[in-house]
């Protein structure tokens, strides 16, 4: 439908398409953060923050919950004393919130819980879009409407709020996640007039007058006997009835209001058709297309309202000429019949067929289902024809799958891409570039300058996967003069550029471009040099197209403009030059600079607008060949790589992970783990170079290094005989190791990401320039091929021997192999240290259960794992429930080891004649307290296995099972602060307080990093985060305190930045104490806006400022008379303004509200001084 011309549009994603309206009808909204809802609470939070006003004409309250149980249970409250309320979740979020929705319903209470449906955790976690959480909430008797786009997101979100008053039927708002949610449309916004238009004034105020009052007293959520339960269950019926009337009354309204007509099914098509397929959210617009291609008779029916199905007004919507239904959903429901909106189409017909109606002709139309999209898996228009054509057999298929190819239960359908080529009146547009490097932001201001700055149409569409940092991002823009109708990916983009040059080798970059399209390459390779540069299969691909090729150097712009890294502005500028879209792009990307960076620092928005300036001067073209000379093929070259790395983890690294079958994956979502390995992302423009002159061998480098890319070993000599030329090595410093031993500190060149800790940490000077250390920064690609072969080689090299040097110290802790490596972490990750020094003191008996979060996406996130193993195939174990119940997921290990090696003990020592005595005493008494211990008990069981060998009696055969619980677990839960301090607290403090052997590691960045930086109670006060835009008004919560409280755990605040040996010293005694332990590491964060090369440093001042008291707390020392609190830090030295004001995080309210960040500041330093004089009481002490 044309926009109206007179209604003011704007691009936008469908979050704040709907928030747009949920905020003017809200009075309290409640939040907690989840993918991909969040950014709908913090729109919310920013704009109550600068006092936008509802309907009512007052800022709505604007308050984050500890989890979305909670956030359901403030709704309800505020529900039922007559606020209008509102939330936004989705996935598992959603489910939390299901027993509050029951009660919300039941009660029969107006409300709108707006949902960007998403995929529920199952064998896996997937952040990305279905219709898994909103289906697990069907059955709660809450109204279902669906919108398919961005605009409808918009209107549909009115439309709810409307209803809800009008039927008394909570309404549950859903679109598709992220590809609704996260793409971006030009919208004609709803006015405040038309907002208060839609409502009925009677139903306002007898929502106000049903509210819970001491005035006017009632009860309500009483329990109920048998007698009269049923009967009162029963009495909601006539509300349900009379819901889908409300629903369409709103609908009449808005198109009053707007000329945008919607049903509550709307079908497209002749009306002549026969065959018609069935869905809804955002795969409508493809299924359109489709049948408009296919001509003749086929159409589409899209459903709106989902609950209460209005089965009726369905088989009034499909054309009396049906014969056949192909019924697609989006979810899957293993073990039933079919799929929800299957079953209910089925029951729709039956219904229809029962009542005796001849409006099919007295035949019953055909009815086949299946499923498609499932965790945003593309759905184009040629997999919608494939439906159609599957309908038009003799003997369709009565359940399929399309999208997927599936060579184990042969449910898929085949479907041809080429046969709909892309809309030849839209410019498509693709841009690859890496996470965090600004890519997708820079495109995100584009696509609005392009709607804002030419009237066209306009849809942009982000592609990535859950890394944190360093991985692809492919960015997809469509503009054009005409309807967008599909929601797909750009197949044919006349416009393509690749921000990073590592990606040139990695995939295929051209695959989607045009042929006599533009090419446009980030590199620091001059022009003259560019085309050659290129890896064989690019250079092809430009010739073969025909295409037009430019370079940029936007790296060495962005560091003369004052922001290394953050090359997105001198991309997006040589875009616009190329592209001649907008007349001006330069005013206009300077106007969206102000917009995007203004509130957070005038100085970043001078440099971004000089890097616009200095941008264009940059843009080369490069001549392409009209042909090139014939090479030959090189021969493949054998790789020892593991099969599954070969053939599934490969394809999906290369962006092929679509074209995998069904077989291709496991069934019950394990993984093999040391598979990051293979990945050699290259996406450092510098790695440290060293310099082993100066080296004091403290191996603080590589202790600090949160990739694990910076190694160190300590060799015999002849191990080295036949080392590459350029493999440097100087004699061990020590006598704790044989003379003669050598020593190395080695980095992974494509696996460093260039953050530069590495030589923050060296303490180490050059005697002969001294701006200069023992190591030292130097540009990649002189050294990367000499470097790859150096590290092969190293890798190769002996470990020190276990008995050689002890781990007790961070020297000795960095000569074990690190278990945890090239993760998919931010640069310069500040909790990723600690993860890798877990695995270096206990990695081979280590057993993880990991919360939610980011450690558990850089941690679990396919198609590489970081957690690793030694030679000998023992390493961590890991796996990760949920957010909220890690802590109790760890505890079913810890109860799991102990009743496994009880059971073990039991038959050793009843059958020890069987085994030998001996043996099953050294067995029953091996003393595991060190790696020495550790390996004699292994040795030991095997043994064991020997001994027993393939036994035929029941209770050796148990024995033989559980031959591996005899060998000592370290169970370690992980999780960041928004686990620790808020959704887990209750899981955390149970574990506590349970005298079990439980370690927990809090990674505490003070936010929620995972999904995008909103505050949790771990935040400081006067910090600005998400949900915290005003800034935090309230203290953050003393974990450390509330966790010594109880008496019984061992409790320790560590900042490795800060005192490296003490983290060292906590983590060892925290495994060797006998019942729980908590550390709770401080843990820098991109979110904190600082550069992050200045980690250690800021940790530092955490610590000083006495934001961060390092302390170790162990109860057992009372036993021997000492005190139980140790402060490993002193009294504050510095201001906390003196650390604080070195981040965004807190320097950005100074410059939005001085008046509140003085107040804050003042409270925050206040919060310091008071915890110090808690601390140094009695019992403390440094």
């Amino acid at each position: 439908m044309a926009l109206p011309e007179s209604r003011q549009t704007e691009a936008m994603d469908g979050n704040e398409a709907a928030a747009r309206a949920a905020y003017a009808y809200s009075e309290v909204v409640v939040l907690y953060p989840i993918t991909p809802s969040s950014p709908m609470g913090e729109s919310c939070d920013a704009w109550a923050a600068v006092g936008k006003k509802n309907l009512w004409g007052s800022v709505p309250e604007v308050v984050e919950m500890q989890s979305e149980a909670g956030a359901a249970g403030a709704a309800h409250g505020a529900l039922t004393t007559g606020a209008f309320t509102t939330t936004f979740t989705a996935s598992q979020g959603l489910l939390l919130m299901i027993p509050n929705m029951y009660k919300i319903a039941g009660e029969l209470t107006p409300a709108v819980f707006h949902v960007a449906a998403r995929s529920l955790a199952t064998s896996a976690l997937s952040i990305f879009g279905d219709h898994a959480d909103v289906m697990a909430a069907r059955q709660t008797g809450w109204a279902m409407l669906c919108a398919s786009t961005v605009q409808e997101a918009h209107d549909f979100a009115a439309v709810s709020h409307a209803a809800t008053l009008r039927a008394r039927i909570p309404f549950l708002h859903f679109f598709d996640g992220f590809r609704t949610s996260h793409e971006i449309q030009r919208v004609s916004l709803l006015s405040q007039d038309d907002l208060k238009a839609m409502l009925d004034g009677w139903a306002l105020r007898a929502h106000r007058r049903r509210a819970l009052d001491p005035e006017r007293p009632v009860l309500r959520g009483t329990a109920m006997n048998p007698d009269v339960c049923f009967q009162a269950r029963e009495a909601v019926n006539p509300y349900y009835s009379h819901c889908a009337e409300a629903v369409v009354h709103a609908f009449a309204r808005l198109e009053e209001r707007t000329g945008r007509r919607y049903g509550l099914f709307d079908y497209y098509g002749p009306a002549d058709a026969e065959r018609v397929l069935v869905l809804m959210g955002s795969g409508a617009g493809a299924a359109r297309v489709a049948a408009e291609a296919a001509g003749g008779k086929t159409g589409v029916l899209v459903v709106r309202l989902y609950r209460p199905f209005d089965w009726r007004r369905f088989i009034g919507a499909l054309p009396a000429s049906t014969r056949a239904i192909a019924v697609l959903d989006r979810t899957k429901e293993p073990g039933a019949p079919a799929e929800p909106l299957y079953l209910d189409v089925a029951a729709a017909l039956e219904e229809h067929a029962a009542e005796g109606s001849p409006r099919f002709g007295g035949t019953r139309p055909t009815l086949i289902g299946g499923r498609y999209g499932l965790s945003s898996k593309e759905f184009t228009p040629a997999m919608a024809a494939a439906a159609f054509a599957e309908l038009a057999k003799a003997a369709p298929a009565r359940r399929f799958t399309v999208g997927i190819r599936d060579d184990v239960s042969r449910l898929s359908l085949d479907y041809d891409e080429a046969a709909f080529p892309e809309d030849p009146s839209a410019t498509g547009a693709v841009f690859y570039g890496l996470g965090s490097d600004g890519t997708v932001g820079a495109n995100k201001n584009s696509i609005k300058i392009i709607a804002e700055e030419t009237g066209l149409n306009v849809q942009a569409y982000f592609v990535y996967d859950s890394k944190k940092s360093g991985s692809m991002t492919v960015s997809h823009l469509r503009f054009g003069p005409g309807e967008l109708l599909t929601s797909d990916l750009v197949r044919k983009a006349r416009f393509t550029a690749c921000h990073q040059e590592s990606l040139l080798t990695r995939v295929d970059v051209l695959e989607r471009a045009a042929d006599g399209g533009v090419f446009l390459l980030n590199t620091s390779a001059p022009a003259a040099e560019a085309f050659a540069r290129l890896p064989a299969a690019v250079r092809r691909g430009l010739v073969e197209r025909k295409m037009k090729f430019f370079v940029m150097d936007a790296a060495a712009v962005a560091r003369e403009a004052g922001l290394p890294g953050r090359i997105n502005i001198p991309m997006q500028a040589a875009f616009f030059a190329l592209a001649k879209v907008v007349a001006d792009p330069a005013s206009a990307m300077k106007h969206a600079i102000e917009k995007t960076y203004g509130r957070k620092s005038e100085e970043l928005v001078r440099k971004n607008c000089a890097a616009v300036d200095a941008s264009l001067a940059r843009l080369a073209e490069v001549p392409v060949p009209a042909s090139l000379p014939e090479t030959p093929v090189p021969a493949p070259v054998h790789e020892d790589v593991p099969e599954f790395v070969r053939s599934v983890v490969r394809p999906i690294m290369a962006g092929r992970g679509d074209d995998l079958p069904v077989s291709a994956l496991s069934a019950d979502g394990t993984f093999p783990t040391a598979t990051a390995r293979y990945e050699k992302r290259g996406v450092a423009d510098e790695v440290p170079v060293w310099d082993q002159r100066w080296c004091i061998q403290c191996n603080k480098c590589a202790f600090v290094c949160p990739h694990a890319a910076v190694r160190v070993k300590a060799y015999p000599a002849a191990s080295a005989a036949n080392a590459p030329g350029t493999f440097k090595a100087v004699a061990w410093r020590g006598r704790d190791l044989p003379e003669g031993t050598r020593y190395t500190v080695q980095v992974a060149p494509e696996d460093c990401t260039g953050c530069g800790l590495c030589v923050e940490a060296c303490p180490a000077k050059n005697k002969e320039e001294t701006r200069l250390k023992a190591l030292n920064m130097a540009p990649v690609a002189p050294l990367v091929a000499a470097e790859r072969e150096n590290f092969a080689f190293f890798e190769r090299l002996p470990d020190a021997p276990l008995a050689g040097v002890s781990n007790a110290s961070v020297k000795g802790s960095q000569l074990r192999t690190p278990l945890f490596e090239f993760s998919g972490a931010c640069a310069g990750c500040g909790e990723t240290p600690y993860l890798k020094l877990l695995t270096q003191l206990f990695g081979d008996r280590l057993a993880v259960a990991n919360a939610t979060g980011c450690s558990s996406i850089y941690g679990g996130n396919l198609p590489t794992t970081p957690w690793a193993k030694r030679p000998d195939g023992r390493g961590p174990a890991w796996s990760n429930s949920l957010f909220e119940d890690a802590a109790e997921f760890g505890l079913g290990y810890r109860l799991s080891y102990d009743v496994k090696e009880r059971r073990a003990k039991a038959l050793l020592a009843a059958r020890a004649k069987d085994v030998g005595e001996a043996l099953a005493r050294e067995l029953l008494d091996a003393n595991q307290d060190d790696a020495a211990g550790l390996e004699a008990q292994r040795a030991r069981v095997a043994r064991l296995r020997s001994a027993l060998g393939s036994p035929t009696d029941g209770e050796l055969k148990d024995l033989l099972a559980l031959a591996d619980s005899l060998v000592k677990k370290s169970v370690w839960v992980v999780g960041g602060d928004g686990w620790a301090y808020d959704i887990g607290y209750g899981g955390l403090d149970h574990v506590l307080a349970s005298g079990r052997k439980v370690n927990l590691l809090v990674l505490d960045t003070e936010v929620y990093s995972n999904t995008g930086g909103q505050a949790s109670k771990a935040t400081g006060r006067a910090a600005v985060a998400k949900f915290a835009a005003s800034g935090k008004p309230t203290a953050r919560k003393d974990l450390a305190a509330l966790a010594m409280t109880g008496g019984g755990a061992y409790v320790a605040r560590v900042a490795f930045g800060a005192d490296d040996t003490q983290t060292v010293k906590a983590f060892l005694e925290a495994d060797a104490y006998p019942g729980p332990a908590i550390i709770i590491a401080y843990s820098p964060c991109i979110a904190h806006g600082f550069d992050m090369r200045q980690g250690l440093a800021q940790q530092k001042r955490a610590v000083d400022s006495g934001h961060w008291p390092l302390l170790r707390y162990d109860p057992s020392r009372e036993l021997r008379g000492e005190k139980a609190l140790q402060l490993d830090s002193g009294a504050p030295k510095i201001s906390f303004k003196d650390y604080a004001y070195r981040e965004t995080r807190y320097k950005m309210l100074e410059a939005a509200d001085p008046a509140s960040a003085e107040r804050l500041l003042k409270l925050a330093q206040a919060d310091v001084e008071r915890r110090w004089r808690h601390l140094a009481g009695p019992g403390g002490g440094a």
